[in-house]
């Protein structure tokens, strides 16, 4: 008898799966960075963001290279014993390496770097799990969309997904309106994933995406200093920070 065509699994994906010769390019270029720049900071991510990533890649292209992904084969890289360490003094930070944290080479001066990213910083949606910064209550009347200015209001089809997230609607002029104010979120609580939907649709952005700044590594002296400035330091306290996971199989990226 013929097999069944139908209810077959197919996969979408491939992913390959990295080999020992992959990651030993990964290792070299790292430590051919090592080589070439004066400085390797290591930093840490609040509220990862792929974009706003990109955008700090972006502006440093011309003067730095930076590394983010792999804790593990970054800190091999560099050495985490003074016997294993690729230059004098690297193993104290490559310890360092753990959680969301990437790497940044450049020959440009420490107090320069620290006060440009003691002003970057990129305010974007919170995420399920995220902690609400402040309550947000929507007032009776139409619901608005505070993404443009001045703010409109939602249009008539969208009011089943506002329904099905929990506000409770009725059509005026076909507006979705509140009859009663709705509270979507209190501060200091968790959020739930249709607490996040919501606030996005109305444009209530909570958390924002900095780089904070752990430690530097100094060629010219083999000394790692940590980096205490509380303008570059990321509040951990704050249950907004999304943590990465240490030496999982994710593409490190290097630009």
């Amino acid at each position: 008898m013929p097999k069944s065509r139908r209810q077959k699994l197919v996969s979408l994906t491939k992913v390959s799966k990295k080999t020992r010769e992959h990651k030993g390019a990964q290792i070299s270029e790292l430590q051919a960075n090592v080589e070439k720049w004066k400085y390797c900071w290591l930093f840490e991510v609040g509220n990862m963001r792929n974009a706003h990533l990109k955008t700090v890649r972006r502006l440093w292209k011309d003067s730095a290279r930076l590394f983010f992904g792999r804790g593990a084969l970054m800190a091999k890289a560099l050495g985490t014993t003074p016997e294993e360490e690729h230059r004098p003094g690297l193993a104290p930070l490559a310890r360092q390496i753990k959680g969301q944290v990437g790497l940044l080479f450049t020959d440009t001066e420490p107090q320069e770097v620290i006060e440009w990213f003691k002003d970057f910083h990129q305010p974007d949606f919170a995420r399920s799990g995220n902690c609400a910064t402040r309550a947000v209550i929507l007032p009776a009347g139409p619901i608005m969309q505070h993404h443009s200015d001045p703010p409109e209001p939602f249009p008539h089809n969208e009011e089943p997904q506002l329904r099905k997230l929990g506000l409770t609607t009725v059509m005026r002029r076909g507006i979705p309106t509140l009859e009663n104010p709705h509270k979507i979120c209190e501060k200091g609580k968790e959020l739930t994933a249709e607490q996040a939907q919501l606030l996005k649709l109305i444009g209530e952005k909570m958390v924002t995406f900095r780089v904070g700044l752990r430690a530097r590594w100094d060629s010219a002296t083999g000394e790692v200093e940590e980096v205490t400035d509380p303008g570059v330091k990321l509040d951990v306290d704050v249950g907004s920070v999304e943590t990465g996971h240490e030496g999982d199989d994710s593409e490190m990226i290097s630009e």
